[in-house]
């Protein structure tokens, strides 16, 4: 299982720190905040986990010196339903689970992680499946087909 404690990442882009990221996770909850490396923008989440350890209900923010965007979401039955509010108004959203139940959030890496560590708890060394992403532009959730592959130590696949 992902280890409880503080993460922390610098997100770069051709070598260059574009945003910090700095997240808690207690093996029930991740809070998290990520910070554009200018300080014009900033993003803010809060999830709950259930006993498996996959989301169960998660907020997530954005806000900048123009607007702000708000999103909340929840894991019910096969689907992930959400509502967006920002400047035009709330729109609902429904996108259907994949089987493992996996949701990535706004780019946070924090997610990315916990998505691998399910793949490696279930003993795959490959996997492929649909994930509820959840756009760091629009906050909007749609499913994605994502691929995880991961190597032991040895270095083999």
């Amino acid at each position: 299982m992902l280890p409880s404690g503080n993460y922390s990442y610098e997100i770069r882009f051709h070598g260059e720190v574009v945003a910090l990221e700095d997240c808690r996770f207690d093996g029930a909850t991740i809070v998290g905040l990520r910070r554009a490396a200018d300080g014009l923008s900033r993003y803010q989440v809060a999830a709950t986990l259930n006993a498996d350890q996959c989301i169960d209900r998660v907020t997530v923010s954005y806000s900048s010196s123009l607007f702000t965007r708000k999103a909340s979401y929840e894991a019910v039955e096969d689907n992930l339903r959400g509502r967006i509010s920002g400047l035009s108004g709330r729109n609902e959203v429904v996108v259907k689970l994949g089987r493992f139940r996996e949701v990535e959030v706004a780019g946070f890496l924090i997610f990315r992680a916990l998505i691998i560590d399910h793949v490696r708890m279930r003993g795959d060394e490959r996997w492929t499946g649909r994930v509820a992403v959840i756009d760091s532009n629009t906050l909007a959730a749609a499913p994605v087909k994502q691929n995880c592959a991961w190597r032991n130590s040895s270095g083999s696949s």
